[in-house]
């Protein structure tokens, strides 16, 4: 995708004031845990592709070029792809591009996109523009927008759908999504979630590399597990795993209500 100027999401502004502060966060601490994790998860070793979707500013797309496995990252904030370009090691390279419109078929091991990077950030002001006519998706055995766990017109089934493209016969994926468990459950004074479309609106402010601090508003869709394996199912996945985890603390836990985020691991069938 050609870089430009045009603001498509909300997270843009977010990445666009944040910069490298992003990498000051708690939660992007646990890089090496959960790319280790992954590695074995997924059966990568070097010489495999992968596609990181929703990189940011790079930080497992880099984990894993160090182990040799050759990686595309993929994010709508071109100021994160300009910062996971600076000396991104051999075989890894970023582009600026949108999760919900990915153009990848077939050419990709494995597909990842981790921390809400991409998938479960398309609620918001962003949900009714932009996306992808989910009618053109096509699965095979599955009428497009009416398959099991799809909404028309949501934009996490275009990102899922284009993450399962763009996978080899035999390819694997990882995604975690927000658990709506913990969300309700942990909810803070200020979330505002809507039972309807299981989106989070938090009300927060967010700090810049130069201490700048600004309010600031962030939408998070929520997942069941169900939910989940419904999605994949309609994408022409086979789920292979689903555990509950935190970032930094990946490991192989049932799903729960104590956990932030689930963890799925699919693969799309070779036949």
């Amino acid at each position: 995708m050609a870089e430009h100027d045009e603001v498509e999401h909300w997270f843009e502004a977010v990445a666009d004031h944040l910069g490298e502060a992003y990498l000051r966060y708690s939660f992007t601490k646990g890089t090496e845990n959960e790319v280790a994790f992954l590695v074995d998860e997924l059966g990568l070793g070097a010489g495999h592709r992968v596609l990181d979707v929703g990189c940011g500013p790079g930080r497992h797309a880099r984990a894993l070029g160090e182990r040799g496995i050759e990686v595309v990252g993929v994010d709508i904030s071109q100021r994160f792809v300009d910062l996971a370009r600076q000396d991104a090691p051999s075989g890894v390279t970023f582009e600026r591009m949108d999760a919900r419109a990915l153009s990848f078929e077939g050419e990709f091991d494995a597909v990842i996109s981790l921390c809400q990077g991409a998938f479960g950030l398309s609620g918001g002001p962003a949900a009714s523009a932009a996306l992808l006519d989910v009618s053109a998706l096509r699965v095979p055995g599955v009428a497009p927008g009416a398959g099991p766990g799809a909404r028309a017109g949501d934009p996490d089934v275009a990102v899922l759908d284009g993450m399962a493209r763009a996978l080899r016969p035999g390819g694997r994926l990882a995604l975690s999504a927000f658990s709506a468990y913990f969300q309700i459950r942990y909810l803070e004074h200020t979330d505002d979630f809507d039972a309807a479309s299981g989106v989070n609106h938090e009300h927060t402010s967010i700090r810049s590399a130069s201490g700048e601090e600004v309010p600031t508003e962030l939408w998070t869709t929520c997942f069941t597990p169900r939910e989940l394996r419904l999605m994949a199912l309609r994408a022409g996945l086979a789920i292979r795993d689903l555990w509950s985890v935190t970032p930094g603390d990946y490991a192989r836990r049932p799903p729960d209500l104590d956990h932030p985020e689930f963890l799925m691991v699919a693969v799309r069938p070779s036949a």
